[in-house]
């Protein structure tokens, strides 16, 4: 498409001689906007999809992906009964992974030096608990083989923190709804032991979430027989619509909830990939930018050169030739722009953990704070198909950016200009 003397003009043109170095700043400012632009763009994009990703495996992790609720509670029993039976008929519809009996409330946590706070109690069989790889991966302190039925509570490395208590101390749970008296509600009260220590990773988990056996939880939250909820996890989370009209298929007529995961979180999970979507148009205008720079900086070129371009055409030089050297040119900033831009964000991204220790280390502040952020660390997940379509963006707006100065350089009159020299 381009011959060797288009490539050679387009090569010295580009580089600046004495009296043309303010035409040669601009456009080594416009390749450094096209890099700062795709290499940010690309970090962006990244965090926020590894942010999404991040957290939507440690919810479903932790949570499961569809919840089967009691959709009547009369009497005493507040939750599902026979839930043994009721989870065996669920585990066995095709594609569900488990289906776990839990028992859910909420407590006041208090520690033995009068530090208190709020808890979300979840009361689980030991074996499911172990199964629960967020949480039996990551215990810190102590050991889930102590899980055991009496006094045993496993809690979060936020909460252990915040009431300043370890593996063996004694945590006592108040929860308001106690049993009426002539003197009114008494809170029921109970203390346990600390058997382990975990970290989600996420920090609402951390210092929110505690576990009980579910013997005692159900004990404790008044529930002897039943469960508050069944937790199901299936093998393809994407797929959970289609299991949950197997499982309706399969409960029959049986006065039950279910919600899946997408469900429970749709406006959360949607705010971020509206977010996701507007920061992805705001940083496209780093690059729009650039590209405007490209833009002058080779309408000036031409200004420059056109005693030169007026030679080429007198030589016999055609205007598609003029055309394609000023092309060459502006694409040879796009280009080199991107290429340099894509490298700086792939190696960010590829070592943004260690960066973001590094600026901590170095500033001694947390850049990545996790009583701010729901997260304890600063994901980075490279979509491949996004940084093909940052880089195809690109390319394209600086192809853009050249083809009207190279128009209007391809237009020059050579006649007049020579007159006007």
């Amino acid at each position: 498409m381009f011959n060797a003397f288009e490539r050679a003009v387009a090569g010295r043109y580009l580089r600046a001689r004495r009296g043309e170095r303010f035409v040669s700043v601009i456009g080594a400012f416009s390749l450094i906007g096209i890099a700062l632009g795709v290499a940010t763009l690309i970090i962006v994009m990244s965090v926020m999809g590894g942010f999404k990703v991040d957290l939507l495996n440690r919810i479903l992790g932790l949570n499961g992906h569809l919840g089967i609720y009691a959709a009547e509670r009369d009497g005493p029993e507040r939750g599902l009964a026979d839930y043994e039976a009721l989870a065996r008929r669920i585990a066995a519809v095709p594609g569900v992974v488990s289906a776990i009996p839990v028992v859910d409330g909420q407590a006041l946590v208090s520690a033995p030096r009068g530090a208190a706070t709020g808890g979300l109690i979840r009361g689980i069989r030991k074996e499911d608990l172990l199964a629960l790889h967020a949480v039996s991966a990551h215990v810190l302190e102590g050991s889930l083989t102590d899980f055991n039925p009496g006094d045993a509570i496993a809690i979060g490395v936020g909460m252990a923190r915040r009431l300043a208590i370890g593996v063996g101390d004694t945590l006592t749970l108040i929860s308001p709804q106690g049993a009426a008296t002539a003197f009114g509600t008494v809170p029921r009260i109970r203390a346990y032991h600390v058997v382990a220590i975990f970290q989600v990773g996420m920090n609402e988990y951390d210092q929110a979430y505690a576990f009980l056996p579910l013997a005692d939880a159900q004990l404790f939250f008044q529930e002897p027989h039943g469960v508050s909820q069944i937790e199901v996890r299936v093998s393809d989370p994407l797929a959970v619509g289609d299991i949950l009209r197997a499982i309706r298929t399969v409960l029959g007529d049986l006065p039950v909830h279910i919600y899946d995961w997408q469900h429970s979180n749709d406006s959360f999970f949607a705010a971020v990939q509206v977010e996701q979507n507007v920061m992805f148009l705001i940083l496209t205008l780093i690059i729009l930018v650039a590209a405007f720079n490209v833009v002058s900086s080779l309408i000036m070129m031409v200004k420059d050169k056109t005693r030169d371009i007026a030679v080429l055409r007198t030589l016999g030089a055609s205007r598609g030739a003029v055309m394609r050297i000023f092309l060459m040119c502006g694409a040879s900033i796009g280009v080199s722009g991107t290429l340099i831009g894509t490298v700086l964000g792939i190696v960010f991204c590829l070592n943004i953990t260690t960066l973001q220790h590094w600026v901590e280390s170095i500033t001694g502040v947390s850049v990545f704070n996790p009583e701010v952020y729901y997260l304890a660390h600063l994901p980075a997940r490279l979509d491949w198909r996004e940084v093909s379509e940052i880089i195809v963006m690109a390319l394209a707006l600086s192809l853009l950016a050249t083809l009207y100065p190279s128009w209007r350089a391809a237009r020059t009159d050579p006649i007049e200009a020579l007159r006007h020299e």
